[in-house]
């Protein structure tokens, strides 16, 4: 596995800050799902987190239950108007 350049590293991270706790797992779990074998302690790293934290965002992407995504417009709708 070949790690991430710094820079893309810094963007990482800030965009990790960003975002709320749920959404910091489950973007942090599709950075880590992409490397493969070694990815969740690598990203665990690269964004400071804990690695359990990166296994139960993975366990929610790879269940069969609806994401909270915390929406306040239905599914669907359109903005242009």
């Amino acid at each position: 596995m070949e790690a991430y350049a710094p820079t893309v590293q810094r963007m990482m991270k800030r965009l990790f800050g960003s975002l709320k706790e749920n959404d910091r797992r489950r973007y942090a779990a599709i950075e880590a799902a992409k490397l493969g074998h070694g990815g969740v302690e690598y990203i665990a790293g690269v964004l400071e987190c804990d690695p359990k934290t990166i296994r139960l965002g993975l366990g929610e992407l790879e269940g069969e239950d609806d994401l909270d995504t915390g929406r306040t417009r239905k599914k669907g709708a359109a903005g242009n108007g």
